[in-house]
């Protein structure tokens, strides 16, 4: 055992200097990236909320869709501007005399480099298409759940790629707040384009990282209710959150103790294999792009700093997993250090990040499969009991199909949220959906 166990340490130890030695004596450029996205990342985040910096028209093969790809002011939750990049999609049919009502779509997980956003493939206005599905056919998943019926409605459709995801900046992967700003802030951007002919009604759907943005989204009333932007007085209606990602407590009060407990935990709870592995450290690989406080030195080693700095900034989720499996197998905690500091620094700044315990904007209906590993229902639950404690209306459903798993949600779900946001928009009652004690 104990020769097995140094023959390990040994391997491990090779594969990580010959990762970080590659890393220290070869000099990468950046990802290459598009003439729209090189410009836009040159830009300053001057200007209102959701006013659109540069813009350009995109192609589609969505019947009666006109589309356009955006660079956009947004913020983030530490209350600095920022850019933000997505597409803006709208009928091409004459619109009705009151406008037409805005769907803002958040996103899963893509990566955190500059070129992880979701409009830079080559024909990003679709139906959402998804790398473990069959019929994905890209390293990422891009696209928009029901985007043809949300036309055919006669919907206008936000998509933020978030900040930093070809817009500059360090992107605040999994940092609900900042996420929903740029939903929001998309929403904005969509409503200021004459030829959307937009209203002000308006929902929130997301699946994943975007889940979590929704649930952030529903609690940001005065941000909705902010003047001055590109597009004041959004009416939002509902929120959808498919598989959404949670990481909240019950209080936000805390001790040593209890900080150090937490961001324990949180990182223990993604440690099963190595894709959970990668969205736990992506996350607090992003996290002091928001909080100058935090050192990455932190919670990883130096040479764990040094390995995922190379990869994240280089590569999307699904490249990056692998390249992680390659180099770092199953041996996880080789890049963290036995003892985390500053670890009260930490655990503020991922509640700061969460959503708010106050009262919501809108209804919220929750969506989820059985089988998912990637975000623990659970999660999803604690959300429903707290909001539901303090009066809010948030439903909960259990999609069909005991194997439904995280990437099944989004075209799963499609059948129940298509008719759940028409009700929405149509001003029809929804019945309190929280769990009756």
């Amino acid at each position: 055992m104990c020769a097995k166990g140094t023959v390990m340490k040994r391997s491990l130890g090779f594969l990580v200097f010959s990762l970080i030695f590659m890393a220290s004596n070869v000099v990468y450029a950046d990802p290459p990236m598009q003439p729209f996205y090189a410009a836009v990342m040159k830009m300053k985040p001057e200007g209102k909320l959701g006013q659109i910096i540069k813009q350009e028209k995109v192609a589609t093969s969505v019947k009666g869709a006109q589309a356009w790809k955006v660079a956009y002011i947004s913020s983030d939750v530490s209350g600095r501007k920022t850019i933000a990049t997505g597409l803006i999609v709208a009928p091409t049919a004459p619109a009705p005399a009151g406008g037409r009502p805005i769907v803002t779509w958040a996103h899963g997980t893509t990566g955190t480099a500059q070129n992880c956003g979701p409009s830079q493939v080559i024909d990003p206005v679709v139906p959402i298409n998804e790398y473990f599905l069959i019929g994905g056919n890209s390293s990422t998943d891009y696209g928009v759940p029901a985007l043809q019926e949300f036309i055919n409605e006669g919907y206008v459709i936000a998509a933020t790629d978030y900040q930093g995801l070809g817009g500059g900046g360090v992107h605040q992967y999994a940092n609900g707040v900042s996420n929903a700003m740029d939903a929001i802030n998309a929403a904005r951007a969509a409503g200021s384009i004459n030829q959307t002919r937009s209203n002000k009604k308006t929902a929130f759907i997301g699946w994943s990282q975007g889940g979590l943005a929704a649930f952030a989204a529903a609690g940001m009333s005065e941000y909705m209710q902010q003047t001055g932007t590109a597009f004041d007085n959004l009416d939002m209606r509902g929120l959808v959150a498919m598989g959404p990602a949670y990481f909240g407590t019950s209080s936000g009060q805390l001790d040593q103790a209890t900080a150090d407990k937490y961001l324990n935990d949180t990182l223990k709870s993604y440690v099963h294999n190595i894709f959970d592995f990668t969205h736990a450290t992506m996350f607090f690989y992003a996290l002091p792009s928001a909080f100058p406080n935090l050192k990455l030195t932190d919670i990883f080693t130096d040479d764990g700093v040094k390995v995922l700095t190379e990869v994240y900034s280089n590569k999307c989720m699904h490249p990056a997993s692998d390249t992680m499996n390659y180099n770092i197998g199953s041996n996880y905690n080789s890049l963290l250090k036995p003892q985390f500091t500053n670890t009260m620094g930490w655990a503020q700044a991922v509640l700061k990040t969460s959503p708010a315990y106050e009262k919501l904007i809108a209804p919220v209906q929750i969506y989820y499969g059985a089988a998912d590993t990637v975000n623990n229902p659970a999660m999803g639950q604690f959300f429903q009991e707290q909001m539901c404690k303090r009066g809010a209306n948030v439903g909960r459903m259990e999609l069909p199909g005991a194997k439904t798993g995280h990437f099944d949600e989004p075209p799963v779900s499609q059948q129940f949220f298509l008719p759940w946001i028409k009700d929405r928009f149509d001003g029809k009652p929804l019945a309190n959906a929280c769990p009756q004690s």
